[in-house]
C-alpha cells in the first residue's frame, strides 16, 4: 500500500505540507492548474523553491496575496481565528506576507525571481493584515467554502479530503466560540492562502497516489501567543481542539509549532499515529517553515513508500 508518513519533528503547517510534498516529487504546476478551478487565482500568486534550513535542503512554498484579494500587505499579527474589524489583530493563519525574508524561488507564474517577501507561516508566526474596516476581506463562511469546493469539480478524493479538513477546523472554531458550524466565519482559515494550503495539499496527495497516511505524534511547542482576547498558551485553543484524540509530543521549543491548518491535515488524514511504519521508502521530502531554530531544522519531513 502506498503510504505517506508525516514526520513532524518540528511541527506541521499547511505550507510545510505542500513544500514537503513538492520536495518529494509532486508536481506543483499541475496543482496550480487544478487550483484555478476555484476561480480565485486573481487573488494570489504561488511560489516555491529551495532553501537550506540548518543544513537541510528543503522546499519553501508561499502564497503571495495580490491586491485583488482585498487585503493590504501590512501584516503583523499573531494567530487565532477571530478578529476585530479594521484593526491589527491576531490570527492563526499560515502565511504572513510582505516582510523581508529573502530566498530564491524557482517559480512564480513563469518568471524566475529571487524575491524578498518573508512569510511567517507556521511556527510561531506573527502577522498582521490591515483589513478594510467591516468588509471582512478574505473572509468566507464555512458554507461558502463548501460551495466553492463542490462547484470546482475536483475529483472525489480531492473534494472529500478538502471538505473533511475544513469541517474539522470549522467544528473546532464553532466549539470554542459557541457557534454552530454553519455560522462559523472563516476570517483567517477562510482567507485565500489557507484555502490554497488545504486544497493544494489534497491535490498533491491525490496526485502522488497515496493510499494511506500515517503520522508521528504532533509537537505543538510551548510558550504563549498574543491573540485578540489576550495572551494565550501554546497550543492555541483552535489547534488544541483540532488535536483532540491525536497524540501530542512534548518538546521545549518556546514557539508555536503546529498551526490549525497543519493540525487539521494530520488529524483528518492520518489513520495512525506513531513511529515510522515498516516500509520500502521510495521518496523523501522536506518542507521548510519560516522560523529558524538553533539546534534543529524547522522542516516537516514526509516519507513515501510501500507498506504491507
Amino acid at each position: 500500500m502506498r503510504t505517506l508518513y508525516f514526520d513532524c519533528f518540528s511541527g506541521i503547517s499547511g505550507d510545510m505540507v505542500i513544500g514537503a510534498l513538492i520536495d518529494a516529487g509532486a508536481d506543483p504546476v499541475q496543482m496550480e492548474e487544478e487550483l484555478k478551478k476555484l476561480n480565485m487565482d486573481e487573488e494570489y500568486n504561488l511560489s516555491w523553491g529551495k532553501v537550506v534550513k540548518n543544513g537541510i535542503t528543503s522546499t519553501k512554498f508561499d502564497v503571495i496575496l495580490t491586491s485583488k484579494s482585498d487585503q493590504t500587505h501590512e501584516h503583523s499579527h499573531s494567530h487565532e481565528l477571530e478578529h476585530s474589524h479594521g484593526h491589527s489583530h491576531s490570527h492563526e493563519l499560515e502565511h504572513s506576507h510582505g516582510h523581508s525574508h529573502s530566498h530564491e524561488h524557482e517559480h512564480r507564474h513563469g518568471h524566475s525571481h529571487s524575491h524578498s517577501h518573508g512569510h511567517e507561516h507556521s511556527l510561531g508566526h506573527e502577522h498582521n493584515h490591515s483589513h478594510v474596516p467591516h468588509s471582512h476581506p478574505g473572509s468566507r463562511t464555512y458554507k461558502q467554502i463548501v460551495e466553492a469546493i463542490n462547484e470546482a469539480n475536483f475529483n472525489e478524493s480531492v473534494a472529500n479530503m478538502s471538505l473533511a479538513i475544513f469541517k474539522k477546523i470549522g467544528e473546532a472554531e464553532g466549539h470554542i466560540h459557541g457557534l454552530p458550524l454553519e455560522k462559523v466565519h472563516f476570517h483567517e482559515v477562510g482567507a485565500v492562502d489557507s484555502i490554497i494550503d488545504i486544497i493544494g495539499a489534497a491535490i498533491l496527495i491525490d496526485q502522488l497516489g497515496i493510499e494511506s497516511v500515517q503520522s508521528s505524534a504532533i509537537p505543538t511547542g510551548s510558550g504563549h501567543i498574543h491573540i485578540d482576547h489576550g495572551i494565550y498558551p501554546v497550543p492555541a485553543p483552535a489547534t488544541l481542539e483540532i488535536l483532540k484524540g491525536v497524540p501530542i509530543a512534548s518538546n521545549d521549543i518556546r514557539s508555536e509549532l503546529a498551526t490549525p491548518t497543519g493540525a487539521a491535515i494530520a488529524a483528518v488524514l492520518a489513520g495512525n499515529f506513531g513511529s515510522l511504519p515498516p516500509m520500502t521508502v521510495e521518496s523523501i521530502g522536506y518542507g521548510a517553515g519560516t522560523k529558524t531554530f538553533e539546534n534543529h531544522p524547522n522542516v516537516l519531513r514526509v516519507i513515501i513508500g510501500e507498506t504491507q
